[in-house]
């Protein structure tokens, strides 16, 4: 990129300073630009410079200086009022033509008209141009033989450029803004985007945390509470418990190491993470058996072959069983047995897990377990269903339509 020429930067830099003032002080800012342009109108006027362009060099002193001022004085309310300045300014215009004294300083006005394009309504123009062309009819009748290009001339081509200039600063200022605006807006939505993803991270934290920890922790109550009346009666049961509960434990502890481990964004040099793979289809076997070891009977069936699945989807089927078993533990009371029905087909993957244990407290709004089984499965476009049994029990259903891609290679390949 070519750096930019030292005096475009230079003047870019002087403009922002005086943006910036003007923004911190407008008012001492319009005092600044008024009296400069009256010392200019009263130069012209000590030095004598209107004679050379006036048609008439016999004006009185104390008219001048009226003229003067009144081209230069109402400047101070060109920002906030400036039609009314180009009228303030009107009856001066007349004078000048009709004395024809032919005052420069009455190309201020342009400063006027400028402000008129930049900051009212475009329809204004009109009635900016008829005030500040009309007074120059009153010279052309005053001294007709001065040539008409020479008396509308300068007017005109004054009233023009200001106007052009403002309407072009306008439409600058306006395109600008809407950039800003945009601008704005897009880090509005980026912000809004990433609260979203932050709070639908939370949510999926949440569901991880509830399943690992809330399953885990029912099956190593349920084997101390099960090995401590055993070791009474027959000690070696009471050992199987405690083994059970090791295993258990480290399987709960490398679930939390893989997730945690997901969540670390920087890990020490000297520390080296266990990221044992996500739970999946092929774990529902070992999830029986870690239940069934509690003392829970549960009996799973599976119809077909599971075809290649993503491993988000897996563990939506392993966490709903998950689930599913665990609120059996906690709720299903003695006596309770479970049932978990896996059907791999065409139309997508379905699973139905009933126990024959009370139905009190599942349904409880302060949990998170059903909840947490709907949206994953809402995650894929599935379903599911968790409500008792009419006689007795409860029941978990959940579908998952095909895999995109499964269903796209099917299509493809149909004899297969």
């Amino acid at each position: 990129m070519t750096p930019p020429h030292p005096l475009t930067s230079r003047s870019r830099d002087l403009l922002q300073r005086i943006r910036a003032f003007d923004e911190r002080h407008p008012r001492t800012w319009d005092l600044l630009v008024t009296t400069f342009w009256v010392i200019a109108a009263l130069t012209d006027y000590a030095s004598s410079g209107w004679r050379s362009t006036a048609q008439n060099t016999d004006v009185p002193d104390g008219l001048l200086v009226c003229m003067s001022l009144g081209f230069t004085v109402p400047l101070l309310w060109r920002r906030r009022r400036p039609l009314a300045a180009l009228l303030a300014i009107a009856p001066f215009s007349a004078l000048n033509g009709w004395t024809g004294a032919i005052l420069q300083a009455s190309l201020v006005q342009g400063v006027v008209v400028f402000h008129v394009a930049l900051r009212r309504p475009t329809r204004e123009l009109a009635w900016a141009a008829l005030v500040a062309l009309a007074p120059l009819v009153v010279g052309a009748v005053r001294y007709p033989q001065a040539a008409w290009d020479w008396q509308f001339g300068p007017g005109i081509w004054c009233f023009t450029l200001a106007a052009l200039l403002g309407i072009a600063v306008r439409s600058r200022k306006e395109y600008t803004d809407s950039l800003v605006d945009r601008a704005r807006r897009l880090e509005v939505e980026r912000d809004q985007q990433a609260q979203l993803a932050a709070a639908a991270e939370r949510a999926r934290i949440a569901r991880e945390m509830h399943d690992i920890i809330g399953h885990n922790l029912s099956v190593i109550t349920t084997l101390a509470d099960g090995g401590a009346y055993a070791a009474k009666r027959n000690p070696e049961r009471g050992v199987q418990a405690l083994e059970a509960i090791g295993t258990t434990s480290r399987q709960a502890l490398s679930e939390l190491r893989r997730l945690l481990g997901v969540l670390r964004e920087e890990e020490e040099e000297s520390e080296t993470p266990t990221r044992a793979p996500q739970p999946g289809l092929a774990d529902l076997s070992s999830l029986v058996e870690s239940v069934r070891s509690t003392g829970l009977p549960v009996r799973l069936t599976v119809t077909g072959t599971a075809p290649a699945q993503p491993a988000g989807r897996e563990l939506t089927v392993y966490r709903v069983v998950q689930e599913a078993l665990t609120n059996t533990l906690k709720h299903g009371g003695k006596g309770a047995t479970a049932t978990v029905d896996a059907a791999f087909a065409p139309d997508g993957i379905t699973v139905t897990v009933t126990d024959t244990g009370t139905s009190t407290g599942r349904d409880s709004t302060e949990g998170r377990g059903i909840t947490g089984m709907r949206e994953r499965a809402a995650l894929y476009d599935g379903t599911l269903e968790a409500a008792p049994l009419s006689g007795g029990g409860w029941r978990v259903h959940l579908h998952l339509p095909p895999h995109q891609d499964a269903q796209t290679s099917e299509n493809r390949n149909p004899g297969t």
